[in-house]
């Protein structure tokens, strides 16, 4: 009997043994579970003044962004002297998170008006031919890059592949913009500018171009200043209504899947949502800035555009775009020192 179990036993812990091997294909301790969702992290501010403390880049790094997206206002600028701006360059490229971060994501970016060299400054500033290479050259654009060959700084830039393109775009509120009048109204900075412009033809022309027939399955549009809100006194698109309402009619006519607006310049953070005729979903717009300094105390803004609080604290915005069985999902999320959560926001 003993001499007869000793034959079976090996036999019975074979088959168990090729029933609980990994089948073709499986990899020993692999577990199998549904597939992960891609994600692609794009991480954006503005307003980085190279000579104050920068205490966000090392709360940015942490979050591991594919992508960084400069808004404006990169440094402060203002002055017409390239030697002063490329030194200003070279200081904010030097702080060591920062060096991490370029190091660790692809980092893209647009100018406001303090980098640009003038203060609210458009088309009239004398250099800024000479201020568009030492930004390019900041952000270590490529040369064989169309955006060094023409007129103005506007880019674009196409993440990802196949089903899952994101087509970041650029545009440049600066180089072309009509001149704006001071207005007498404490409230308004500016006279609004009814039949001025901000992008001038050949860039107008451009973004149609960019945006039709494109296959990617969000755009974000990015530039300094912001574009949704209407009532705030200061910089703003509101200020070039015609341009305004071009803009809206240009994304309804060429029907821009997924479009969410990027912008900076205002010292806060805020999220706005319009819907726009044509368009089948609504335009959010998220304004992240700034990275070194903000208000120095709340106060109350209209915004009849606004989704949840204004925040007044030192901020960046995250983009938390994802691919799943279940379709398309982008989280948004303003942050701050320590990684402060202080808004969050389904965006699709």
């Amino acid at each position: 009997m003993q001499r007869i179990l000793s034959l079976f036993i090996p036999f019975l812990l074979g088959i168990l043994l090729m029933n609980c091997s990994p089948s073709k294909g499986q990899k020993e301790n692999e577990v199998i579970q549904a597939e992960a969702p891609e994600t692609m992290r794009i991480a954006f501010g503005s307003c980085s003044d190279e000579d104050e403390r920068q205490p966000l880049w090392s709360v940015i790094n942490q979050h591991h962004p594919d992508v960084w997206i400069w808004l404006g206002d990169n440094i402060y600028g203002d002055t017409e002297d390239m030697t002063v701006l490329k030194q200003k360059y070279t200081l904010q490229k030097s702080h060591t998170e920062y060096q991490y971060l370029i190091n660790h994501a692809q980092v893209l970016g647009i100018w406001d008006d303090h980098d640009y060299g003038v203060n609210d400054g458009g088309k009239e500033y004398p250099m800024k031919k000479e201020s568009k290479q030492a930004m390019l050259e900041f952000l270590d654009v490529p040369q064989e890059n169309p955006v060094w060959q023409r007129e103005g700084a506007y880019q674009s830039k196409v993440l990802g592949e196949g089903g899952q393109k994101v087509k970041v775009i650029l545009l440049d509120s600066r180089y072309f913009r009509d001149a704006l009048a001071p207005s007498s109204d404490p409230e308004q900075r500016y006279v609004i500018n009814e039949e001025g412009d901000i992008l001038g033809e050949a860039q107008w022309q451009w973004l149609e171009q960019e945006l039709t027939g494109s296959d990617a399955a969000i755009h974000l549009i990015g530039n300094g200043i912001q574009i949704i809100p209407e009532e705030q006194g200061f910089e703003k698109w509101a200020n070039f209504p015609k341009a305004r309402k071009r803009l809206f009619d240009l994304l309804a006519k060429v029907k821009a899947q997924n479009v969410i607006l990027l912008s900076g310049d205002r010292h806060m953070a805020e999220i706005s949502k319009m819907e726009v005729p044509g368009l089948a979903q609504p335009v959010y717009e998220i304004t992240s800035s700034g990275l070194t300094h903000t208000w120095s105390e709340k106060r109350d803004e209209p915004n009849r555009y606004r989704v949840g609080e204004m925040v007044v604290e030192k901020n960046f915005a995250l983009l938390k775009i994802e691919w799943s069985d279940a379709g398309l999902s982008v989280q948004t999320e303003i942050r701050g020192e320590n990684d402060s959560l202080y808004l969050s926001q389904k965006i699709i």
